[in-house]
């Protein structure tokens, strides 16, 4: 835990305003945009799920990053070869084979909306890495405003606990879920925060006061994740911070950090735990209000105990640094205390009744079967193994079985999911990215999702300087933030094998924002020569009309964008004029009704819904083969959905009068759905009515 691996001399803290702090310093500018950008969509796009609002994001984002891209096209001069280009050249065919799924989907009208999320991310990943070659000396801008940005949502998200009348009066459950509506993705945003929280408050450059800033940050980001309830945030955490200390060599100054920080949340944490306000599920906000209150005290308290905490470690730093053999001793002595834990753990499971073998394979047992007991909503679960995965993967994996190759289409397997399902809930994804694009890409799309891991891997290596021929390179400011940016896309990649959290655009962004920056900057020796050297100057009008090649590029990539954002925005059209529809059928206009539903099928012909309206409105206005003509269009549309099928079969058996044809329908839905309890009644009711006709 030493940090005397450090090969070049630190700079020291300086007591001047940072560049940072220079108002308006490019870093500066950097900061506040990453942040503002990353804010803006996490609580715009909220948990992804809403069509309208993560369109709208969307489409924002790809037109801010095509006029971005263009413009680094453009701005930069000639530094020879584009780095990461690779990794997204690896992306781009992912992208392209969740494109193409959509030929064979069983929803492709879902698959459409996948393909516009995976483009949006293809793009802000491309976009990180062309700002990484344009404006490479940012990296201090884009790490300060994750930091931002992460402490500004979990303090939101505090915040609907601590003044629950104002910002949460109709929330039902105890979990942290603001903004995103989703706990696990407010969770894993505030422990993306982490890392680079630890940079700040570790780093050995930069203003002291703004550095101690890291130690009240880091307790609110804990305080964030233990009142989420998530464990699986906790563990992409603790591995991401298990790489941050191996390969950042200031790992005490981490330390303190990272302990400040734990010393702070958990007792807080804690407090929370034990009060019905905090803790319980549905209860009234006048109920909650006392003891958020309570929680808003202590917060306060605690960021003002862990800032005083902060200044005395960074200051006592600068004016009396530690002598070696000192930090040495310390070091040894958190190895130790480290090495102890699973010791200790693992002679408390000898003493229980269990013994030692009996309670690991219990808990393998708990883990892994579909079956397992699902701990409670409520804190217990954080030191619960039981858990719900067990099952959505299990059913993942016997979809991906009968779709080997190519899966069931972006965003298919909540539709496939029912044919396999022993229960009655309606879920969205697998909880997992392995086993999610098992079900919708099959091997192929988890061969190339690996595929854009290995480029990024390798071009992260290069980047870093993690390869065995880089090892002796000196430890650089610059070298230690992409590591740190390095920890956090892991702590992202560990949490989204245990979670589908890629559905969720804020989380998201920030993680492909670090992965884009740390594979565009290039290998190792060429950004240590370049922070040694001033940056050539950008290019200017003239220089595009004496090479115009960078100028078509630029103008290819606004035409892509715009090609694009056009093609993202149609399935939203195609809603708003469903929604129209909607509203003059409730006004008896079938004619203006049918008008509509045929303008939103026409935006987005894999759409089930304009379908739907449409036969509603044909019914209505007395044209009954119309509207079967119709509902037969649904079914043939996707023939393995079985709501086609139910709504087929209603129209033939209380419209037509005809329960034998209907019967078939609903034997096609019961067979795509055996569980459902509607589709079971349902064709018990027409079953009974076809015997006796």
């Amino acid at each position: 835990m030493s940090s005397h691996a450090v090969r070049s001399a630190p700079a020291p803290l300086t007591r001047s305003r940072p560049a940072l702090l220079r108002w308006p310093s490019a870093t500066a500018w950097t900061t506040l945009s990453v942040a503002a950008v990353l804010i803006a969509v996490a609580f715009a796009a909220n948990g992804g799920l809403r069509l309208g609002e993560t369109t709208k994001v969307e489409m924002a984002l790809l037109l801010l990053f095509g006029l971005g891209g263009a413009g680094a096209i453009l701005a930069t001069p000639d530094r020879g070869r584009w780095w990461g280009m690779g990794a997204v050249a690896a992306f781009a065919v992912y992208a392209g084979w969740t494109l193409f799924s959509i030929t064979w989907s069983i929803q492709p009208s879902d698959s459409w909306v996948e393909v516009n999320r995976t483009a949006t991310y293809l793009a802000g990943f491309a976009f990180a890495a062309a700002l990484a070659r344009v404006a490479p000396r940012q990296w201090e801008g884009v790490l300060g405003g994750i930091v931002l940005a992460s402490v500004v949502v979990s303090i939101y998200a505090l915040m609907t606990k601590v003044l629950p009348g104002h910002l949460s009066a109709d929330e039902l459950y105890a979990r942290l879920r603001a903004p995103f509506g989703y706990w696990n993705a407010t969770g894993l945003f505030a422990a993306l925060g982490v890392p680079a929280c630890l940079w700040l408050g570790a780093r050995r450059h930069g203003y002291g006061p703004l550095n101690a800033l890291a130690y009240p940050a880091v307790g609110i980001l804990l305080v964030t994740q233990l009142l989420a309830y998530s464990r699986g945030t906790l563990l992409a955490l603790a591995i991401g911070l298990i790489f941050w200390f191996a390969v950042v060599p200031l790992r005490l100054r981490g330390a303190a950090v990272l302990l400040t920080g734990l010393a702070g949340a958990i007792p807080l944490a804690l407090w929370a735990f034990a009060r019905d306000g905090l803790s319980t599920d549905r209860l009234d906000s006048a109920l909650r209000g006392p003891a958020g209150h309570q929680l808003g005290i202590l917060l306060a308290v605690m960021v003002v105990v862990l800032l005083a905490v902060g200044l005395a470690v960074t200051f006592r730093a600068q004016r009396a640094p530690l002598s070696r053999l000192t930090r040495r001793r310390i070091g040894t002595t958190l190895l130790v205390v480290l090495a102890l834990v699973p010791i200790v753990f693992a002679g408390y499971l000898f003493t229980t009744d269990r013994g030692f073998g009996g309670s690991i394979s219990h808990a393998w047992t708990t883990l892994t079967d579909p079956n397992a007991f699902t701990p409670p909503n409520d804190p217990s679960r954080l030191t619960a193994i039981g858990s719900v995965r067990s099952r959505y993967w299990n059913e993942a994996l016997k979809t991906w079985k009968d779709h080997p190759w190519q899966g069931v289409g972006a965003e298919g397997y909540a539709t496939a999911r029912p044919f396999y399902r022993q229960d009655t809930l309606d879920v969205l994804h697998a909880h997992g990215f392995a086993v999610q694009t098992l079900a919708d890409l099959g091997l192929i799309g988890l061969a190339l999702s690996l595929l854009v891991l290995a480029a990024w891997g390798w071009a992260t290596a290069r980047a870093t300087g993690l390869r065995r021929r880089d090892k002796g390179q000196p430890f650089g400011p610059e070298r230690i933030g992409l590591l740190t940016m390095t920890a956090t896309v892991v702590v992202f990649g560990v949490h989204s094998f245990v979670d589908w959290t890629w559905f969720i655009p804020g989380c998201t962004l920030l993680a492909l924002l670090c992965a884009g920056w740390v594979v565009g900057r290039g290998p190792l020796e060429t950004h240590v020569d370049a922070a040694r050297e001033p940056l050539p100057p950008l290019r200017g009008p003239r220089a595009w009309l004496r090479a115009p090649g960078p100028l078509f590029g630029a103008v290819a990539v606004i035409a892509l964008a715009l090609v694009v954002t056009w093609a993202v925005w149609q399935p939203l059209r195609a809603l708003d004029a469903t929604n129209d529809a909607l509203a003059k059928l409730e006004v008896g206009d079938y004619q203006g009704a049918i008008h509509d539903a045929y303008l939103a099928q026409d935006r987005n012909p894999l759409s089930l819904e304009p379908l739907s309206v449409l036969a509603v409105a044909q019914a209505g206005s007395k044209d009954d083969s119309g509207a079967l003509a119709t509902l037969q269009r649904e079914v043939k549309l996707q023939p393995a959905n079985p709501d086609p099928w139910v709504r087929l079969a209603d129209f033939q058996f209380n419209r037509l009068n005809d329960p034998k044809a209907a019967l078939t329908s609903l034997k096609a839905a019961v067979r795509l759905d055996p569980r459902d309890p509607q589709t079971l009644g349902a064709y018990l009711v027409v079953r009974a009515a076809a015997q006796k006709k």
